[in-house]
């Protein structure tokens, strides 16, 4: 018998390993400053795109004002307790209604954490006898909620719908036999890439197989959709999703999230989620706060106009100079490069000390080996400015990487992979 503990001495995970080099720089940042287009890191001021205040909200001067205004009233404590027992109140009740309005729901429910969220619904969603089948490429949150499962599931290859209705086609059969259902996940966006799911082609398939569809639309609640209801209207199927998730962790930069679907299905999760049964409720400034960025977002629209002029203006820049973007179709702008992981480091490091850019990384084992994926985050708050000095910066560390100038600079670096 072995100590429990002994594997963590030996081995600290795929990116645990990196600790010694990355962490407070590549790992664990901190930036510095209110959240906005430029921030300081380890004292100097850099073009932040790392930060998922799509709409700029964060310090919006009106959320500031009521955010304010609602810890002074509510303190940090109030409502005590979970909702179904003494965390219930009338704000509580007025935000779930104007959420189920703003995504065209009959109702919904409000949840203390995104990732939290998200794994109890799942869990509450299915019973053992049910069939799960979800993207490939789902976010951990989801593969975390699919892990509760006690029964079958299965991947389909990410945004392919053949290989979703191969899937799909097995699922049918296994509940035949177990009597159960088939619960079908995606999200709106997928965050890392930037792609939509193909929420279309996935409700076309309802004609041909007996499914439910759960989508996380973390990434595109506020900045899909003529009204930024999110990329079931922007796609025209919102209405074909029997349960839409999002958190305001976004666009609406503060913390919290809710579920949107039939009055009874949310009846019957609000007394099922045991990530909120038995949680304490959602903070009342929390709450007070997500009533006006909401308001906001429905009343000011030219914030989400400003948001998609610099997404289009980045996105453009970067095409034109030859940067591989995949295929995105939303704000997450991902620039794909070819290099190792000690070349990211160095790289990255060069981004921020002499250029003044600070954006997110992302390397081996969460992408391809030999792939370094930069991940931009456009916002409202960013200007055509911090833009071209983006794009001059980004010409001149490829040139770097190329020439192999960052592989000079990290030949020190262990090559571990």
């Amino acid at each position: 018998m072995r100590d429990l503990f002994e594997r963590m001495y030996k081995d600290k995970g795929p990116l645990g390993k990196w600790a010694s080099i990355a962490e407070g720089y590549f790992a664990f940042p901190k930036l510095e400053g209110p959240i906005s287009n430029r921030m300081k890191f380890q004292g100097k001021e850099v073009i932040t795109w790392s930060v998922n205040d799509y709409l700029g909200l964060a310090n919006h001067p009106e959320v500031r004002k009521v955010d304010a205004e609602a810890a002074l009233e509510y303190g940090s404590a109030y409502p005590m307790g979970a909702r179904l027992m003494s965390g219930h109140t009338d704000l509580h009740d007025k935000l779930q209604i104007e959420l189920a309005k703003f995504v065209d729901k009959e109702s919904a429910y409000l949840l203390n954490f995104g990732y939290q969220g998200i794994m109890s619904t799942i869990d509450s969603l299915v019973s053992k006898n049910d069939i799960i089948v979800y993207d490939v490429d789902s976010h951990a949150c989801i593969v975390d909620g699919v892990r509760l499962h006690m029964g079958k599931r299965f991947t389909y290859k990410h945004n392919d719908i053949e290989s979703l209705e191969k899937n799909l086609g097995r699922a049918t059969k296994m509940a035949e036999t177990t009597g159960g259902g088939i619960l079908v996940i995606s999200e709106g966006v997928f965050g890392m890439r930037g792609e939509q799911g193909k929420l279309k082609e996935i409700t076309d398939l309802k004609g041909k197989f007996n499914f439910r569809l759960l989508v996380d639309d973390a990434h595109g609640f506020g900045t899909l959709g003529e009204t930024g209801a999110g990329a079931g209207e922007e796609q025209g199927v919102q209405d074909k999703i029997d349960v839409y998730f999002a958190t305001f962790a976004k666009s609406l930069a503060s913390t919290g999230a809710f579920i949107a679907a039939d009055k009874e299905i949310i009846d019957f999760l609000k007394y099922n989620l045991r990530s909120q049964v038995f949680a304490k409720s959602l903070q009342m400034q929390l709450v007070v706060g997500a009533l006006k960025r909401l308001e906001i977002i429905k009343t000011q629209p030219e914030i989400k106009q400003k948001l998609w002029t610099n997404v289009v203006e980045l996105q453009s820049g970067l095409k034109d100079r030859g940067f591989d973007l995949g295929s995105t179709q939303s704000c997450v702008t991902p620039v794909y490069l070819n290099g190792t992981v000690p070349e990211a480091f160095a790289l990255v490091k060069d981004l921020r000390e002499n250029y003044g850019i600070f954006c997110s990384t992302v390397i081996y084992p969460v992408i391809p080996k030999g792939l370094i994926l930069l991940r931009l985050i456009p916002t409202a708050t960013h200007n055509s400015n911090d833009i071209q000095v983006t794009l001059d910066a980004f010409s001149a560390i490829r040139e770097r990487l190329i020439s192999g100038v960052y592989k000079e600079l990290s030949k020190d670096l262990p090559t571990m992979d």
